[in-house]
């Protein structure tokens, strides 16, 4: 019986994150892993290849979706991988660049306030403030990713998916979902 070997290709680091930058959230196929920052980290040492991957939250369906994607992508380049998974520190939505908040307003998902508070400069100009036991409460402004406009309810704090809860637009009546900031 003849053993076959099986010849690993060397990657670069580099060319690793090359071919992990087209694979999208399972959830939202509008953004990249990499654009969420849930991609962290690209190790190789020794012709061996590491990817570390932070969920965006704890419990997160779409992690064993990833997981799965990132490793076909890597054999398909004919190199073996590891997929770590890293809870800590916890995700964030600070950690969503730019371009991926810019995705999910054009997909009609509102994106969220940076680092789980609300935009200051918002709450001082245009937040609601409603009336709870005799206490005032400010609410975030989520401003619709259709119209634009600030006149929107919360009517679910769970969306589409968990890491999401749904809204309304009382100028063009359209539901639309916002990724919760944390």
């Amino acid at each position: 019986m003849s053993q076959s070997t099986f010849a690993q290709a060397v990657l670069t680091p580099e060319e690793v994150w090359a071919a992990l930058d087209v694979l999208c959230d399972p959830e939202i196929p509008v953004v990249t892993l990499r654009e969420m920052g849930i991609l962290r980290e690209v190790h190789v040492r020794q012709g061996r290849v590491e990817v570390v991957i932070t969920p965006t939250y704890s419990g997160c369906p779409a992690m064993g979706q990833i997981h799965d994607d990132i490793l076909s992508t890597l054999r398909a380049l004919g190199t073996q991988a590891q997929v770590t998974t890293q809870l800590a520190p916890a995700w964030t939505t600070d950690w969503m660049t730019s371009q991926a908040r810019d995705k999910l307003r054009a997909y009609g998902i509102a994106p969220p306030a940076p680092c789980g508070r609300p935009d200051p400069a918002r709450l001082g100009q245009s937040s609601v403030v409603m009336q709870f036991a005799h206490q005032a409460v400010a609410r975030e402004v989520v401003p619709c990713p259709r119209c634009g406009s600030d006149d929107t309810t919360e009517t679910s704090h769970f969306g589409s998916t968990a890491c999401k809860s749904l809204h309304k637009c009382l100028a063009c009546l359209e539901p639309f979902d916002y990724f919760k900031p944390y």
